[in-house]
């Protein structure tokens, strides 16, 4: 067990927005349903962005500084990081769950602790790419793209929705990156979705006990509305990305017939850039249709390598795990670019059971890279509603990535979808860096 004294202190709030630190326990983290000390080396100064928040009916856990023994914090209610993108938790935050607790709403529970005047999460690099870094975004540019774009295409529901919804109510950072013109532009495509997931943050059933982060998209947009403003983004953009599927819709697969239009047109007006789909890979007759037409890359959301794993977290209508497998080697064998979006987990993602099943999944398909993401849900609500009472020894996150990399050298690690220029082979940081 690492030496809880090389920790932050643990922190607690007051319930009225005011957070202490509490110099009597150090801070520890939770992987899976067990807290334990966290090795010196996973914390790092809370990155730029990040922030810190309240867990309601929650006490926190540390190791009280005298006596080496785990106890509660009884001074107030535990308190979490969440990390901004382009970084990934190594480790929860640790507290008891009181009775009548609300659910945590669909946000990563890092753990976090106080020293020497800054705040630390257990948290490391894993991207270098500066797209959604907060320092970058100027509201005035922001606010004159805006004008600009939503002037230029007044008739165009997509991009109104993009400008109405995701920039100016989700503040999202993908739309705001596409009215300042550059990097990568999200495209909604689907307001359905053939998936149920326990987490979605774009649709939530009203007997739930969380609400949806944003509203999910209510119409079926046009290949012609599609191409209307990203033609000129990848023509004019640095390292510019055209991205179906978003946070803010269902399964874009299933509006693969108007994608499909939407590529071959973009690409009889321009070859640049790069054309992805962010999927939950469930049509892989669908994606053979869309690389085809030109799609240059995949991303695939998993939870779990483990079938059963995903299929207790998705929930999927008419398709199975063996397709979002299958999916990832269609677009290998088009010769374009794999990755998929994994719902980091501390105690779920670096059991034995999952890094076998990890590994046979990138033998199998050959996959280009994993971006490492936070899983934004309540760690009690998720494990309680896959069934999982006991995930099995731990290896660590860090340790997971350590291995895989040795064993798959040519695997790319990141947090975001490459632009062309990374994926013909310009990628200057790999796991090594990140540590």
């Amino acid at each position: 067990m690492p030496d809880a004294t090389s920790s932050p202190f643990l922190l607690y709030s007051d319930g009225e927005g005011h957070i202490f630190e509490d110099d009597t326990l150090y801070a520890v983290g939770r992987s899976g349903w067990e807290a334990d000390a966290i090795a010196p080396e996973d914390w790092m100064p809370m990155p730029e962005g990040g922030c810190l928040y309240e867990l309601p009916g929650r006490r926190g856990i540390g190791i009280d500084v005298q006596t080496g023994e785990m106890r509660l914090c009884e001074k107030g209610w535990a308190v979490a990081g969440f990390i901004p993108p382009a970084h990934t938790g190594l480790s929860l935050a640790a507290y008891e769950t009181l009775p009548n607790a609300p659910t945590l709403p669909l946000f990563c529970y890092t753990a976090a602790g106080w020293r020497a005047g800054a705040f630390e999460v257990a948290a490391l690099r894993i991207e270098p790419d500066i797209r959604q870094e907060s320092h970058g975004f100027d509201e005035t540019r922001i606010e004159a793209g805006l004008d600009h774009i939503a002037n230029a295409y007044p008739k165009n529901r997509l991009v109104q929705h993009l400008a109405d919804n995701c920039c100016r109510t989700y503040r999202c950072p993908a739309a705001r990156n596409m009215f300042i013109g550059r990097w990568e532009c999200p495209v909604p495509t689907s307001p359905a979705c053939n998936a149920n997931c326990i987490g979605c943050i774009s649709f939530q059933p009203q007997e739930e006990p969380i609400p949806s982060t944003q509203d999910r998209l209510t119409f079926r947009p046009t290949a012609e509305e599609i191409v209307e403003f990203t033609v000129p983004h990848l023509e004019t953009a640095p390292f510019p990305i055209v991205s179906f599927g978003q946070g803010c819709e269902g399964e874009p697969l299933l509006m693969w017939e108007t994608i499909e239009e939407a590529i071959r047109q973009i690409r009889r007006h321009t070859s640049k850039g790069s054309l992805n789909i962010n999927t939950n890979g469930s049509k892989p007759e669908a994606v053979d249709a869309l690389c085809r037409a030109g799609l240059n890359s995949i991303r695939v959301s998993t939870n779990s390598a483990q079938k059963h794993i995903y299929e207790r977290y998705y929930r999927p209508n008419n398709y199975s795990f063996e397709d979002i497998v299958e999916s990832l080697k269609v677009v290998r064998r088009h010769g374009g670019w794999s990755s998929i979006n994994y719902f980091t987990f501390p105690g779920m993602t670096d059991t034995e059971a999952e890094y076998e099943a990890l590994r046979c999944l990138i033998r199998e398909t050959g996959l280009h890279m994993i971006q490492w993401r936070n899983f934004n849900i309540d760690p009690d609500w998720y494990l309680g509603r896959i069934g999982v009472t006991d995930p099995g020894t731990a290896y660590g996150i860090r340790t997971v990535m350590g291995e895989l990399q040795q064993e798959f050298p040519n695997l790319r690690y990141g947090y975001f979808n490459p632009p062309m220029e990374r994926i013909r082979g310009d990628f200057a940081h790999d796991f090594a860096h990140a540590q």
